[in-house]
């Protein structure tokens, strides 16, 4: 039992390092955002769902709600600041629409964790129907956001070329999404099994519908990807645990 903690504790601590690349793939799209002083056609719609899906999994981590998951608290509190930031960039650089559009999706996710912490709190009383009710609000955010990429994978399909699909930001989901499951198996953690087992699930397609289409690139769109795996995060991921 000792053992299997401490492999756990290793792979909740190596999760947190590739959940945190992952958190980190909206960077260059934002230093792009802040050389230009535009958003240009950069859509908001990534980082906003990061802000209610770190926040989420972070009262899911909570003691009264799901004890020993300190791992997946750090890793989602960095990553719920993170998306402050980056929020706050885009927020300085939109037109007054985009501003409005934003700040009703601000509202409707503090309304939604508003009534998912007073529900939580009054109407539930053990760990178990906690963990169960929150965790269920977790993986349907979580599998929503690794469901993203499917736009991009149509797109592979369709044009037979892997030039939007960076293959840096694949592995990574893959890895992430292979890491956090194997966390959850170690102590049986269903939600966090889930969420995490789809987002295995969509990286392992991407990395073969790489491998699949990597041929029919030209090596001239092949670089071209890479570029913009630099420039803007083209998955949608993040989802932590």
């Amino acid at each position: 039992m000792v053992k299997a903690d401490i492999i756990r504790s290793a792979l909740g601590i190596i999760g947190n390092v590739t959940s945190f690349l992952l958190f980190a793939s909206p960077a260059p799209t934002i230093r792009r955002i802040l050389k230009n002083k535009s958003v240009e056609e950069f859509k908001y719609h990534t980082i906003v769902a990061g802000l209610i899906n770190c926040a989420m999994w972070v009262f899911y981590s909570m003691p009264f709600v799901h004890p020993h998951s300190i791992l997946v608290t750090t890793i989602n509190s960095i990553g719920f600041f993170m998306y402050i930031i980056y929020n706050i960039i885009y927020l300085l650089y939109s037109d007054n629409k985009k501003r409005k559009h934003i700040v009703l999706y601000y509202l409707g996710e503090i309304l939604l964790m508003a009534m998912l912490i007073c529900i939580t709190m009054l109407v539930f009383y053990t760990h178990a129907t906690r963990t169960r009710f929150v965790g269920i609000f977790c993986d349907v955010f979580g599998i929503i956001l690794y469901g993203s990429p499917l736009t991009i994978m149509y797109k592979v399909i369709k044009t037979k070329s892997v030039k939007f699909m960076p293959l840096s930001l694949s592995l990574a989901g893959f890895a992430n999404g292979v890491i956090w499951s194997a966390y959850a198996l170690i102590r049986f953690d269903i939600y966090i099994l889930i969420g995490n087992g789809v987002g295995a699930i969509l990286g392992a397609i991407q990395l073969i519908l790489y491998a699949w289409y990597y041929k029919s690139t030209s090596k001239d769109e092949v670089n071209e990807t890479q570029l913009q795996s630099s420039r803007t995060s083209t998955i949608v991921n993040i989802t932590a645990v």
